[in-house]
């Protein structure tokens, strides 16, 4: 029988199409110009995931987990279709429930020490004509009053503004994407292209809450002192006793004492070496109010300094300040504060016999996590003028600031009285500050911003101590409005910010710029997980073959992971070990990325000239944020979940800062 062909033909090139089809779908959609970087977008409140692009499709999940990150497969009409790997499509969404997102960087809001709020400008042009105008102090104050007014005419060019008399409700989790940036301005500011996206009442089905603001309607204070106990240092021990009953005297007379505790966590060092310090560190005394006053009176009376010597002149301070953050109970404290007095420097990261392993950077991130503001009381005395210079870099770092200033106090102790003098003075004026923020909490009123002082103007230790309480006391008290009213991140789909405070720079463009806002990845505990292995396998690697010449593909291996991480956690996750460089696209990576981390910055030829001692100190670099990330998973209070019961997924905004 002779029978027509064609209809088989016709099938077959049907399935052939479909086939074809399903092989394109499953490849994303490139990123224009770029050969290997796929466009993303991440999900808003409310997405909604269907089955095909039309109306008329169904609905595959009726509520996407806010912030999911999408690979884009197809664009038709208003939809996009989508998916959560590289690999397959899941459905389609609407493109308006989406923001485009082809990096990983998000900015967070910094603590407000003075700074003015943040302002979203409708476009580019308006930002641009604001940073230009020689008024533009004058400006801003005009912008911010008629926004705080609510009346602004239709041609207003800014659209919304960081809340003016609070922060952010820590508790309220928000995500400001970088869409694009303008480096006209140099080191200036940059102005960004951002998204500010807010779950709002999509994150009311169990998301994770941050162990920061307690569910106490007043404002606490929690006052630690990390003590240095070793030799020579029985004179401030001694007026650590003195200081804190002076201050319990004052507490006893104001009606808000009882809202004020004091804490006392003592450190020496390495008790393997020298088994004669008795301990590392010791919890003298935990959170005691006036009415306690008793029991840490009596425990820091029977504090001794050490009998022995250390195995070095540097202490394991970031130990004693590791457990004073970690075993007190911080829970009732909103105000918290910790002030460390030494008269040597750390041990830290590259030292094995640092108990934490951290640098000072990672120390100050951690403390910035848990929401503490530390104030180093570094003691120069005499004998220990060799190790003054690396203490001070170290506790300066320590004790960075949002605004760019350091809580580092140096003290004269050329005589013991001296010294015990100075720091009396410094606790003392601390107390009060931080006594006053209290105070005028408890009694509703707003403390006055900070008045700003040129870094280069030299104050006295008790000035400089005033100047710190006045400028943590005032970002303490937004953030802990802030938390008590639930104060949002403004949405808005696209806005251009400048990531520096305009009005600071108004004040003295030659000054340091003050960061506004600060770039972050978001990741999950599954891609930190995978990155804190991957690195310390590399880590671990590169101790063992250091000597034999191969800091080439250490170097290489670290880009690579970091540069990953920054663009494209997911490819990160699905091949850690893939070198970039050696693959040749390293560059797509690198490329338009607005914000880059230390290791990011440098380029091959930097590397290979660094001598071996510089190339270890990006060894020990890279150890300490091992150390971070290691924290971080440990501690899931500062996860977000979502709801989500796999912890696997839940979400965490690390630093670029702490990236390698």
């Amino acid at each position: 029988m002779n029978r027509n062909p064609l209809p088989v033909l016709y099938a077959l090139c049907a399935l052939l199409f479909c086939l074809a089809a399903e092989a394109a779908a499953a490849t994303p959609l490139l990123i224009e110009g770029k050969k290997t970087l796929y466009q993303r977008v991440v999900s808003h409140p409310g997405a909604v995931l269907h089955s095909g692009p039309d109306g008329q499709s169904g609905i595959i999940a009726d509520k996407v987990k806010t912030f999911t990150v999408f690979y884009i497969y197809a664009r038709q009409g208003g939809r996009i279709q989508v998916g959560v790997s590289d690999r397959q499509a899941d459905g389609w969404l609407d493109a308006d429930k989406t923001t485009a997102w082809n990096q990983s960087l998000t900015m967070l809001f910094t603590s407000r020490m003075g700074r003015q709020p943040v302002l979203f400008f409708k476009d580019h042009d308006s930002l641009e004509k604001l940073c230009l105008d020689d008024r533009l102090g004058e400006k801003i104050l005009q912008y911010e009053r008629m926004m705080q007014s609510g009346q602004t005419p239709p041609d207003f060019p800014v659209i919304a503004q960081e809340p003016p008399e609070t922060a952010v409700s820590e508790k309220n989790f928000y995500l400001l994407p970088v869409l694009n940036v303008d480096n006209a301005f140099g080191e200036s500011a940059k102005l960004l292209e951002v998204a500010s996206i807010d779950p709002g009442s999509d994150n009311g089905s169990g998301a994770s809450s941050p162990a920061s603001a307690p569910a106490d309607k007043d404002l606490r204070t929690g006052f630690v002192f990390v003590i240095d106990t070793t030799i020579s240092m029985k004179p401030y021990i001694d007026q650590t006793l003195k200081l804190v009953r002076s201050i319990y005297d004052e507490l006893e007379k104001n009606p808000h004492g009882g809202k004020i505790a004091f804490a006392v966590m003592a450190f020496r060092s390495n008790t393997d070496l020298k088994p004669g310090l008795e301990y590392t560190t010791k919890l003298i005394s935990d959170f005691k109010t006036y009415r306690q006053r008793g029991e840490l009176e009596n425990a820091l009376a029977r504090v001794k300094e050490a009998s022995v010597s250390s195995h070095a002149y540097d202490e394991d301070s970031f130990a004693g300040v590791k457990d004073a953050a970690d075993n007190l109970s911080w829970q009732n404290y909103a105000s918290r504060i910790m002030l460390l007095i030494t008269d040597a420097g750390p041990l830290r990261e590259g030292d094995k016999t640092s108990r934490t392993g951290m640098s000072p950077a990672v120390m100050a991130e951690y403390l910035k996590k848990n929401h503490i503001y530390l104030t180093a009381a570094h003691i120069k005395t005499p004998n220990g003028a060799k190790n003054h210079a690396s203490a001070e870099i170290a506790y300066r770092e320590l004790a960075r600031q949002a605004d760019n200033r350091t809580s580092y106090i140096a003290l004269d102790a050329s005589t013991p009285q001296k010294g015990a003098a100075a720091f009396d003075a410094v606790g003392r004026r601390l107390a009060q500050g931080y006594g006053d923020l209290v105070t005028a909490t408890a009694e509703g009123r707003l403390l006055a911003a900070p008045v700003q002082t040129s870094p280069q103007k030299k104050l006295a230790p008790e000035e400089e101590a005033q100047r710190i309480a006045e400028s943590t006391g005032y970002a303490i008290q937004l953030q802990f409005l802030g938390n008590r009213k639930g104060s949002r991140a403004p949405s808005v789909v696209k806005a251009w910010v400048a990531d520096a405070d305009l009005a600071r720079l108004s004040q003295d463009p030659q000054a340091q710029p003050v960061t506004a806002i600060q770039p972050a990845v978001l990741v999950t505990k599954t891609q930190l997980s995978q990155l804190r292995a991957q690195l310390k396998a590399i880590f671990e690697s590169a101790q063992q073959s250091f000597l034999k010449d191969e800091s080439k593909n250490f170097f290489q291996n670290i880009l690579s992971a970091a540069a990953q991480m920054t663009r494209d956690p997911q490819a990160f996750t699905r091949s850690p070990g893939k070198n970039l460089a050696q693959s040749g696209v390293l560059g797509e990576f690198l490329d338009g990325l607005p914000y880059r981390s230390r290791i990011m910055t440098l380029k091959e030829d930097d590397w290979y000239q660094m001598s071996t001692g510089e190339q270890k100190s990006i060894l020990n670099h890279l150890e300490a944020r091992i150390k971070f990330y290691e924290e971080c998973d440990r501690d899931n209070t500062h996860w977000e979940g979502f709801g989500s019961p796999n912890r696997d997924e839940w979400v965490y905004r690390i630093p670029l800062s702490m990236l390698p």
